[in-house]
Formats: C-alpha cells, structure tokens, sequence
C-alpha cells in the first residue's frame, strides 16, 4: 500500500501498521498469506487481507489480485482513488477487483 520500502517501514516506526490487530514495531516483520494488515493512512484507515505474494514485482493489476479489501474507502470508484494517490503520494488507490478467498 505504500509505493517503497522506505515508506513502508516509516508507516511501521510511526506506529500506523497491524498485523492480526497487533501493532508492529519491526518493519522486517513477517507477513503470511491469511493474516489482516490494517493500515492507518493519512486519508484513510484501510484493513486488507493478505491472500498471496507475486513472484515478481508488478503493477497495480496485479498487486489487486493479491488481497482482499475488508474495509476502507470503498465509496469512491477506483479512477477517483488513482488520482487521489498520485497527488498525495500513498497507494491507497489498491482495491481487489475479485474476491481472493
């Protein structure tokens, strides 16, 4: 949900990341397919579960199939999110296309 890696660990150290409801302290913590990831985000309080990982990086498409939006700003179609994410630099735009249960 966040573009880098060093976005990602500052949302860990600034105490914005669960996993299964308990906050994280260790940005090299481990994630497992299955577990709940819930994201406090600077516009929005996301909760995903986990349901693969990619065998490579890819793009927005693919990293979609990877998770399962359990709550967060579904209100706004996915093309309002893209722009909204571009601007303020976060990639809360991720939002599943199908059901990955």
């Amino acid at each position: 949900m966040a573009r880098t890696r060093t976005l990602a660990a500052r949302l860990v150290d600034e105490g914005h990341v669960r996993i299964n409801g308990r906050r994280v302290t260790d940005p090299a913590k481990g994630v497992r397919a299955g577990d709940v990831l819930t994201l406090a985000l600077a516009h929005a309080t996301l909760v995903v579960s986990v349901c693969a990982f990619a065998e490579r990086r890819g793009g927005a498409p693919e990293a979609r199939q990877l998770y399962e939006l359990l709550s967060g700003p579904e209100a706004a179609g996915p093309d309002e999110h893209m722009q909204n994410s571009e601007t303020s630099g976060d990639n809360t735009s991720l939002a599943p296309e199908d059901d990955c249960r």
